[in-house]
This record gives C-alpha cells, sequence and structure tokens, in this order.
C-alpha cells in the first residue's frame, strides 16, 4: 500500500500503479491485514480495527485506528473541528472517551500509530501537509489538534488518570514528558509518550517538536539526519519498548531498547490511587 496515504492523495501520474483509486488500495490492504494477522470480529462494525485488550486489574490497553477514518492532510490550520480535520473520527472518539471512563484498571496505555508532538510532514521535500496531530505551528490548537484537545480536556475533567501513550511512525526511540506548564494549550493532565521503532526499516533522524501540547523530550536515540538518516537494519538502529508492572506496587516500568537487548533508557512511574 502508498506510505502515509490520506484522502487527499492523488495518483493520477503516479506511474508505480495502474490501480489510482486510494479507497480501492486501502481497501485491499486493509483486507491483507486482518488476513495475516487475524484479531477478534467486531459484529457492529466489519473490519474494525480498534478496541480495547484487559490485562487484569492493572491494566487496558486502548487500540487506536489513525487511518481509516482520517480527513484529507493539509496545512492543518484549521480554527474549527470538522469532519475534514479529524485523525480519529467522531465515532472512534466517543467510543474511546466512553471506555476510559469506564475503565477501572490502574494504568491505561494507549497503542498509537502515529505520534503526537512531533511534526510529520505529508511532503517532507515541501515541508507541508499535517500527517499527524501536530501542525508545526507551535500556538493554540488547530487543524487536527482541535480533535486531540478535546480529548484531553476531557481526560481531565473525569479525572482520567495513570494513562500513557505508546506511539510510533518516526524510526527512532524517545520518551515524551507532556506539561501543561509548558504548553500552549493547558487544559490536560501531564501524560508520558513513549516512542518506538522500526523492527526492520530504515531509520531517519530526529523529528520537529510542536510545542501545542508542551512535549519535554526526556530521552532520544535517533539516525544522524541529513545524508546518514536512512540507515538500514545493520546499522543497529532498531529499537523497540518494554512495559512492566509490579503487582505488588503497581509501579509501570517502561524499557526503550535496541535490536541488540541493549537496555537504552527506563523510567518508574508511581500509580496515582487517589481516584
Amino acid at each position: 500500500m502508498l506510505n502515509n496515504w490520506s484522502p487527499s492523495t492523488d495518483l493520477r501520474d503516479d506511474g508505480r500503479y495502474s490501480e489510482k483509486s486510494v479507497p480501492v488500495l486501502a481497501g485491499r490492504s486493509s483486507r491483507a491485514f486482518h488476513e495475516m494477522t487475524p484479531i477478534r470480529y467486531v459484529a457492529e462494525e466489519p473490519g474494525r480495527f480498534y478496541r480495547k485488550i484487559s490485562y487484569g486489574p492493572l491494566l487496558d490497553v486502548f487500540v487506536v485506528d489513525l487511518r481509516s477514518y482520517r480527513g484529507p492532510n493539509s496545512h492543518g490550520l484549521d480554527a474549527e473541528l470538522t469532519t475534514g480535520s479529524r485523525l480519529l473520527g467522531a465515532r472512534q472518539i466517543a467510543w474511546l472517551k466512553r471506555e476510559l471512563a469506564r475503565s477501572v484498571a490502574t494504568w491505561k496505555a494507549i497503542a498509537c500509530d502515529l505520534p503526537i508532538g512531533l511534526v510529520i510532514w505529508d511532503d517532507y521535500g515541501k515541508r507541508q501537509g499535517a500527517e499527524s496531530f501536530s501542525n508545526g505551528d507551535g500556538g493554540a490548537p488547530l487543524g487536527r489538534e482541535l480533535e486531540f484537545a478535546d480529548l484531553l480536556r476531557f481526560i481531565r475533567d473525569a479525572g482520567i488518570t495513570n494513562m500513557i501513550w505508546l506511539t510510533a511512525d518516526v524510526h527512532y526511540t524517545a520518551a515524551h514528558y507532556y506539561d501543561p506548564g509548558k504548553a500552549k494549550f493547558r487544559d490536560f493532565l501531564p501524560f508520558w509518550e513513549f516512542v518506538a521503532g522500526p523492527l526492520h526499516s530504515g531509520t531517519y533522524g530526529p523529528q520537529q517538536l510542536d510545542m501545542t501540547f508542551g512535549p519535554d523530550v526526556k530521552f532520544i536515540k535517533a539516525a544522524p539526519g541529513g545524508a546518514e538518516q536512512n540507515l538500514p537494519p545493520t546499522a543497529g538502529m532498531q529499537f523497540f519498548g518494554l512495559v512492566d508492572i509490579d503487582g505488588q506496587t503497581e509501579q509501570l516500568t517502561v524499557r526503550l531498547m535496541d535490536r541488540n537487548d541493549n537496555e537504552l533508557w527506563r523510567t518508574v512511574l508511581d500509580p496515582d490511587l487517589s481516584s
């Protein structure tokens, strides 16, 4: 399937594709994914990927889908949230809010396929088009940031604590702490984002940070950038993460690892048990 596609992708002049319809290609790739990676069928929405996976009383994992319900990639500066400026989509957001509010697990981890505070350009050469949440503006929420800001405000107002975000896509590893005191949008509780990947593809240099939600880089390991950024797996810049929860203390430990199973960085988080 075409890399980094969205409904705005135009293949009319791309000779690599005999099929020019992005919806047709997306349907084929979705079918291939579900055939190669069997996951539980959701009767009310066949082919649905997003879901909650519970691991006893200590952990609920919320797997979200940032491809199937998105609007077209654009400048990302819309002043109002519309169907076209959404990334998760209204139905998935409603599900996520409802399930987060219902969760009684100590920890809530959101497995998200795109990073939050890193700017992912649709067109890297021209540095334009927001592929993920952040638009590179660094100011008050606009475009897809409005959807994420609404979710963060809901989480704060509902008193949902002990949340972490596990993200990928950028081909390096990092730990980001989001502090409302450093953000342009401040209506949220502090949270961590842990980024890791890939396991079998080229690596790239660090991406631009967008300060709308106040990310602070606590750790990063990435390719140097420039001519040396697209390194093969043999260069050793392949990463993954491990998360452990202590059954007695309920502390959560995150470790960022390299391909040789070397621990690069770790943090231990204490749970908020007041709620």
